[in-house]
């Protein structure tokens, strides 16, 4: 045992660089003044317009109806998708009611988005404010609402999940106990309207990240690493300065410039990071130094490949350009994995680098995606089949021109269908039912291998991309009433239709059984990638997010 001792004691020891990314700066805000009772107020009841989300509200009024009659409340719903501020709702709360009562918090999004209305409610209109979660996402909540300014932000919680259950279930979720704190929930909405909950307000004095971790064992830094979750759990290259310096020496930008900045999804705080950062992340990986002006092409697009949506999605990426061939990357046979160094590494290098630069990827706090994305190791990076596509390149559709090196981020990922080749008579109905299979909150984008692609010009004489494009947007049709009923398009289209947002009202007009079309042309793309071993290709539902020049980071 001493003998094992002293080989650990004398073992080399390490310095290594710190993959973390820089946190926001905090603004403390105030909380607006509790009242001395609720006895003749009004209570406005806001409803967030997620899943079921006013069911549940509506049991919280049957409770003050029978418990508290003398206080008035009144049910408004956000006059638009639960993402966007809505100054209207906010003002004629606090014209016309005393206090707030907004949620439910109950997905990844939706959670962040109900606990910054609370505050903006509480600070800035001066209304005191409760928001309602669902118990899982309690660590989200706690980390919006400090990022927020107002860690002591009054919430209570109810069991997961609200949607789909009975006006029965839903009223025992009311009159039972917070699952949290263990207390009666009603209690706590009253304790908190009237003389607040206590909830911790502390705000972190330092804000800092290290630049280098404390010198250690290689061992023990790995196991470090892992405990930390800064990896994704496969074998990392640990970053030393002289790893991180021969991928900084590949670019002409400074190791402090900023490079961008991200956060796991909208409200939880934009993080910072710098170009030697970028390199951290790409030394971890395992990617070549020449492949480091791309993988700081991809970090300037500001896309987290970690978002925390709890539907598990995962990013794509498309290279185009000369880049393609100056790597090595691969956009034939086995071009979307896993049979290629740069396609591999540069993909898992903005895995590392969305995780680790945004603040973390941790399952239940930072990360709340379901189930999870196998994709998501190396982001599905691959390089456009250029020289055997029929049509014009992704990159020179997005304006750039042929010559220039560009990398595209998509992000989806959640649904995929398949097929091979096109048949001579039913094509178009085949076509169709693909397209039933993509989620209509994404978007399809086709991924050809060469045959495929020119099988389309030979079926449906689509000589251009925006043939074909035209083609598939006619097609993807269903009737209305069909459309409407979808949970996704409840969520997250329904309630900009009804605020007049086109052309999704004018989709909301159409009678039932009227077709109307799934997807707005617009957000279609086509990718040709394949070796040509037979003519499979597939429909990924993948929402095309923006594309980097290359060349500007080398």
């Amino acid at each position: 045992m001493d003998d094992q001792k002293a080989v650990v004691e004398g073992a080399a020891r390490l310095t290594v660089l710190n993959p973390v990314g820089f946190p926001p700066k905090i603004t403390r805000k105030q909380a607006a003044r509790r009242l001395d009772s609720l006895d003749g107020k009004i209570i406005y009841l806001v409803d967030c317009r997620f899943d079921d989300s006013i069911e549940l509200l509506k049991q919280v009024k049957d409770w003050f109806a029978e418990k508290m009659p003398r206080v008035e409340t009144r049910m408004i719903s956000l006059t638009n998708y639960y993402g966007h501020d809505d100054p209207l709702t906010w003002e004629t709360i606090k014209q016309n009611g005393d206090a707030a009562i907004v949620g439910v918090g109950h997905c990844s999004t939706c959670a962040p988005a109900v606990t910054t209305h609370a505050i903006t409610l509480e600070n800035k209109y001066g209304v005191p404010t409760v928001a309602l979660h669902t118990d899982i996402f309690d660590k989200v909540v706690r980390s919006t609402a400090r990022v927020g300014g107002l860690p002591g932000l009054d919430c209570v919680f109810v069991p997961q999940p609200v949607m789909g259950k009975s006006a029965a279930e839903l009223r025992g979720y009311v009159q039972g106990k917070d699952p949290v704190s263990g207390r009666p929930v009603m209690q706590q909405v009253v304790e908190a309207l009237t003389q607040g909950l206590g909830a911790d307000s502390s705000i972190p004095a330092d804000r800092s990240t290290p630049r280098a971790c404390e010198p250690d064992t290689e061992d023990n830094l790995r196991a470090m690493f892992e405990k930390n979750r800064w990896t994704d759990f496969l074998p990392i290259v640990l970053p030393t300065p002289e790893r991180v310096a021969a991928m900084l020496a590949h670019t002409k930008r400074k190791p402090d410039e900023v490079v961008g900045r991200m956060q796991p999804t909208a409200n939880r705080g934009l993080w910072e990071y710098t170009v030697e950062k970028v390199a951290v992340n790409a030394v971890m990986a395992g990617a070549k130094p020449e492949y480091f002006p791309l993988i700081l092409a991809l970090a300037h697009a500001q896309v987290s490949a970690r978002g925390s949506t709890s539907s598990s999605a995962a990013a794509m990426v498309v290279v185009n350009g000369p880049i393609r061939n100056e790597l090595g990357m691969n956009c034939g046979i086995g071009a979307m994995g896993p049979y290629n160094h740069a396609n591999a590494t540069i993909g898992r290098a903005f895995g590392l680098l969305s995780q680790n630069l945004q603040g973390g990827s941790v399952p239940g706090e930072t990360f709340m995606g379901s189930q999870g994305n196998n994709l998501a190791y190396n982001s599905v990076t691959f390089a456009e089949n250029e020289e055997r596509s029929p049509w014009t390149p992704l990159h020179v559709q997005k304006g750039f021109d042929a010559k220039d090196s560009v990398v595209s981020v998509f992000y989806g990922c959640r649904s995929q269908t398949f097929g091979l080749g096109l048949r001579e008579t039913f094509w178009r109905e085949h076509v169709r039912d693909m397209l039933t299979g993509i989620d209509m909150t994404t978007a399809p984008c086709l991924l050809l291998d060469p045959i495929t692609a020119r099988q389309f010009i030979d079926r449906g004489r689509f000589d251009s991309k925006e043939k074909l494009i035209r083609f598939l947007w006619e097609t993807a049709r269903m009737p209305a009433a069909r459309y409407w009923d979808m949970q996704l398009v409840q969520n997250y289209i329904y309630p900009r239709a009804t605020c007049g947002e086109e052309p999704q009202a004018t989709k909301l007009k159409a009678a039932p059984d009227e077709l109307i079309n799934t997807f707005q042309e617009e957000d279609f793309n086509v990718v040709v990638v394949g070796g040509e071993s037979n003519g499979y290709w597939s429909m990924m539902g993948a929402r095309y997010r923006t594309s980097v020049k290359v060349d500007e980071w080398r």
